[in-house]
């Protein structure tokens, strides 16, 4: 009898005399390369659309080298100073260079801006000097430049200078939430004419749950009529949910406007049917409620819609079965249709509240002084007062905080529990 029992040293081979091995191989990872260039532009567009924006924003909020850059001789020889009264001769000469080359290219404004956000109202110090400094031929410069302006003879104002010439920096995230760098060197708190940032943040957060369960209780019955009442009826309230998307955010936002200010349309019907005098109309706009109510409208279909999609997916035949075993209408709902909602809800109310937190445009437009969020504030520092570092931080905290929220929403609920339908 003939062994024709294949022997490990024996090598399969194809028709064109290659190992099988090596052939399979070849074929994986021709396959992985494949996968990788289907992927590859994903990924690039998410490091340069998202990563590397975050990662800028990051850095940004830590180094700020301007400053040191426009001053770099000064920022060399004020390392040896002790920080007791005033540097020496030689810091000022270091500094009279500076200002005089700044001048030259310009740069100055750059500076006293740079100073005037850690040291509020001092941005004259360094215009004025600026104007005055080519007067100053020869030492003694200290003098000279008290003489120009008696700040540069300030303890404090050499303290924040000393501070501002180093590249990176925690006291970005320090304003954020209201504290500062003391004389001391020590974290203080920052004046209360000064403390905006951690009410901001309040007010954000406030809002943004009022807003998102506002969108529950609007949105909950409007996708349970969208999944329970006939095609034809069904069709046409979702062409009302789904209109706001085929307008425009500032028209919608321009026609609350339009509706809630003091002479608009609903206080003339309330003032019409004599709910209210015509002195005493409603405040509905350029408030924390305008706000609202207008980001309750713009937002609502975004619950709606994950909502009514998870809603689509429950059989009827449970409710059924449960009235069927002697349950009320009511608790067949409550015990047996609404837990199956809530991975609907959860998707919806995260989706409204990352939004929210976020919004711009509306609270801009309708906010007022109350209505304003930390977008608003956020917006300011990077396109009026061009503080880019503090409008970093900012927005880096209001991520963290998002980011904690997402991961107490995981530990509670459960991310594996939300659906999209």
């Amino acid at each position: 009898m003939t062994d024709t029992t294949i022997q490990p040293s024996d090598v399969v081979e194809t028709d064109d005399g290659i190992s099988l091995k090596v052939k399979l191989a070849r074929a994986t990872r021709r396959n992985k390369l494949r996968a990788l260039a289907l992927v590859a532009p994903l990924g690039i567009f998410l490091i340069i659309g998202f990563l590397w924006p975050i990662g800028a924003m990051l850095l940004r909020s830590v180094h700020a080298p301007d400053f040191g850059e426009i001053m770099h001789r000064t920022a060399v020889v004020i390392e040896a100073w002790d920080g007791e009264g005033i540097p020496d001769e030689h810091v000022f000469a270091a500094l009279v260079e500076d200002l005089t080359q700044a001048k030259e290219e310009k740069t100055i404004g750059r500076a006293a801006t740079r100073f005037n956000f850690s040291m509020p109202g001092t941005r004259s110090v360094f215009t004025r000097t600026g104007r005055k400094i080519n007067s100053i031929e020869e030492g003694p410069y200290t003098e000279a430049m008290i003489e120009i302006n008696e700040a540069w003879g300030g303890h404090e104002f050499w303290l924040n200078f000393q501070r501002l010439v180093e590249p990176y920096t925690a006291r970005f995230y320090l304003n954020s939430v209201d504290y500062r760098i003391g004389d001391e060197n020590e974290i203080a708190v920052q004046p209360e004419e000064r403390q905006i940032y951690v009410k901001l943040f309040v007010r954000t957060l406030i809002m943004s749950l009022i807003i998102t369960t506002l969108c529950i209780i609007l949105g909950y019955p409007i996708s349970y009529l969208l999944a329970t009442l006939p095609l034809r009826y069904s069709n046409l309230l979702m062409i009302l949910v789904l209109l706001p998307f085929w307008t425009s955010l500032l028209v919608r936002t321009t026609s609350w406007i339009t509706l809630l200010q003091k002479e608009g349309v609903l206080n003339d019907i309330v003032v019409g049917i004599g709910l209210v005098a015509d002195e005493n109309r409603l405040q509905m706009m350029f408030n924390a409620t305008g706000t609202v109510i207008a980001m309750v409208h713009i937002l609502l279909p975004f619950l709606v819609l994950p909502l009514f999609s998870v809603m689509k997916t429950i059989p009827p035949s449970y409710m059924r079965a449960a009235r069927s075993m002697g349950a009320t209408q009511f608790t067949a709902f409550r015990r047996v249709y609404i837990p199956q909602t809530l991975p609907g809800v959860g998707a919806g109310s995260i989706l409204v509240f990352i939004l929210s937190i976020g919004f711009y445009i509306t609270p801009a437009l309708v906010g007022g002084q109350s209505g304003q969020l930390i977008s608003n504030i956020i917006a300011y520092h990077m396109q009026r007062s061009l503080n880019w570092g503090l409008a970093a931080a900012l927005a880096t905290i209001l991520l963290i905080g998002v980011l904690l929220l997402y991961w107490l929403y995981n530990k509670i609920v459960g991310v594996d529990n939300m659906k999209f339908g």
